[in-house]
């Protein structure tokens, strides 16, 4: 049974993709649903504590609505939940880690010391009940900064822990417009795959390719690839490609001429094992 109320776009909502970058729906999205509604769906399904729904509220209040993008994240047949906050104005910004904790301090105990002085533009965080009901303290907050020289756009990751920092993940971002042998060469230029045996469509997905940006990742353990600006179609294509939950995937078909109006993110870790592709984690995101 569903435990939220549904909710809907109104004349003032804007629509961002996961980077909280501006796009303009491809058909009228006026009286449909936002994507948040995927989000508490996901809840629903995966049996979250109503502290999660709540997080929410505390969030829209603490640093506006529209200004944190969620991650729905499938690890194998466990799955969970990021958080990702922005703020491009850097050593300006106004929407830090050390505010955002401030928001969320009545729920969660952080381990981690925010450097307001390290010019980051994101951070996220991964959150679940364990967090939310005091199980287990918030130990790590993943911090982007940007990476001059590269000539895309791009960005590097650290995990900071009470530990210190240490690098995780490089992202760079390309548009397959007008980048298409760009991103073939980065896919191929890879320590996890091996083209002779892996095809670059393995990878680089016919079916998802179409889309208006394409972010290719290196992490520590594999290579990831990101679809922004997906259809629904090709959402719902992704969602059955790697067998997420049949509920998550029967709330998109049931709202489908409700969710339409949405440009979907999506992607997925890979590496070469016994000479095919396996995938190891995929999300995707919506923001609230």
């Amino acid at each position: 049974m569903q435990s939220f109320d549904l909710e809907y776009t109104g004349e003032q909502d804007v629509f961002y993709n996961y980077c909280l970058w501006e796009y303009e729906p491809p058909v009228p999205a006026a009286g449909k649903l936002r994507s948040v509604n995927l989000l508490k769906n996901s809840f629903d399904v995966l049996g979250a504590d109503g502290a999660m729904h709540e997080l929410v509220d505390d969030l829209r209040r603490g640093i506006g609505p529209g200004n944190t993008v969620w991650g729905v994240k499938k690890v194998g047949d466990f799955m969970g939940w990021e958080y990702y906050f922005y703020d491009y104005r850097r050593l300006e910004r106004e929407r830090s880690l050390s505010k955002v904790l401030k928001v969320m301090a009545p729920r969660v105990r952080a381990r981690i010391a925010p450097n307001e002085n390290i010019p980051y533009f994101m951070f996220s965080l991964d959150v679940d009940d364990a967090l939310l009901n005091g199980v287990r303290d918030l130990d790590c907050a993943h911090i982007y900064i940007g990476n001059p020289g590269s000539t895309v756009s791009s960005g590097i990751c650290y995990a900071q822990t009470d530990e210190g920092m240490k690098l995780e993940n490089f992202y760079f971002f390309f548009h397959p417009a007008d980048q298409m042998d760009e991103i073939d060469a980065k896919v191929l230029c890879s320590t996890q795959i091996d083209g002779t045996k892996i095809p670059r469509d393995a990878v680089l997905r016919p079916e998802l390719r179409d889309c208006s940006t394409i972010c290719c990742a290196n992490k520590q353990h594999s290579d990831c690839i990101y679809f922004s600006g997906i259809t629904i179609d090709q959402f719902l294509f992704f969602l059955r490609w790697m067998r997420y939950p049949a509920p998550l995937v029967a709330f998109v078909e049931e709202q489908y001429f409700r969710l339409d109006h949405l440009l979907f993110d999506v992607g997925f870790d890979y590496r070469m094992e016994n000479d095919r592709l396996a995938v190891l984690k995929s999300g995707y995101y919506g923001n609230f």
